[in-house]
């Protein structure tokens, strides 16, 4: 009986085996190379054709700045041209979703702010996506600390200065921002309820177009990081008050920090960081997470994004996904008593 047992278990092997010779073979006329059977190989291969990489804010801000560096140099890197697209709206979520629901062939990545991955969750009532789930992380990428910037028509020349013009006009004066639950708004909400001052949020679809309105004088100031900004400010079009950082920028070594001008608990960063679908292959977020390390890595991309008011952050795929969770809890108290909601 036993040796009966043993025959048959082992044709019953010979069988299963054939069957899984056959569906591949049967798979490998349908799907290129073979990929399902394959997976290594894929890898291996991976990338044979540009890939798209989606920015959820407009051309000229700073993630199109720091999207473009960093893309071109990934392109040398992997061989492969990285396409920037820029999608706004929504606060970049809209992009965000439609990234989410892309084929995870890793031909597609985003390259999201802690807007998009740890705000929107908190704040949006039907958002298209969950941070944790709908993405495969692959990096942190930069950070930038915000600074406080005004239209210099406001009259202040020292953040102390600044805050006795709200308080002796409160409700006249509009903050603009990349659009509602961003940083930059966020941002204004701590200031004013650090500060007892009361100001007119005016949402954008981008700090682009912000800063210019800023310029402009539609709006008086603003609470964004500060990469495109120098050039306006050496013009005279902008004056930055203070950074909201524990340290000076490298580019505006003459702003004091808001702890140095006397606000102390007022520091707000921006990150960027990027991923692909979930599902995409281990294997290929691998190989893009340690071609963004070596990027960030290389003299010319970090000089050049220090130098716009990014410090470079590359992280292990875990430890973005870390960084996400905890981030959300740290601004889920601040969006909980302002008491915004989106729909």
């Amino acid at each position: 009986m036993t040796v009966q047992l043993c025959q048959t278990r082992a044709r019953s092997r010979r069988v299963a085996g054939s069957s899984r010779r056959s569906l591949c073979a049967a798979l490998a006329m349908t799907v290129p190379a073979g990929a399902l059977c394959q997976p290594a190989a894929f890898a291996q291969a991976y990338p044979v054709k540009p890939i798209r990489l989606t920015v959820p804010f407009p051309p000229s801000g700073p993630a199109d700045i720091l999207s473009r560096v960093v893309a071109k140099k990934l392109s040398e890197g992997l061989g492969q041209q990285l396409l920037v697209e820029n999608r706004s709206g929504a606060g970049g979520t809209s992009a965000l979703e439609v990234v989410a629901k892309a084929v995870p062939d890793g031909y597609t990545l985003t390259l999201g702010s802690n807007s998009t991955y740890s705000i929107a969750p908190i704040i949006y009532r039907n958002l298209g996506y969950e941070p944790l789930k709908s993405f495969a992380p692959i990096s942190l990428v930069a950070r930038s600390a915000s600074v406080i910037v005004i239209n210099p028509a406001l009259g202040a020349n020292s953040l102390a200065g600044l805050i006795a013009v709200l308080k002796s006009q409160p409700g006249k004066f509009n903050f603009g921002s990349n659009g509602n639950g961003t940083i930059p708004h966020l941002a204004g909400v701590l200031f004013q309820t650090l500060t007892d001052t009361s100001l007119v949020h005016v949402p954008y679809k981008g700090v682009a177009p912000a800063t210019n309105d800023l310029i402009a004088g539609q709006i008086q100031l603003a609470f964004v990081i500060s990469a495109g900004l120098e050039q306006h400010v050496r013009a005279g079009k902008l004056k930055v008050l203070a950074v909201a950082s524990a340290r000076r920028l490298p580019q505006l070594p003459e702003v004091p920090t808001t702890a140095e001008a006397g606000l102390a608990g007022f520091e707000s960063y921006t990150w960027f960081g990027m991923a692909a679908p979930q599902g995409t292959p281990g294997a290929v977020i691998a190989r893009l997470n340690a071609e963004v390390i070596k990027s960030l890595a290389a003299k010319d991309v970090s000089g050049v994004l220090l130098n716009q008011g990014f410090q470079s952050e590359g992280t292990t795929p875990e430890r973005f996904a870390q960084y996400i969770a905890e981030e959300m809890q740290k601004w889920a108290p601040i969006v909980k008593a302002s008491g915004m909601k989106l729909d």
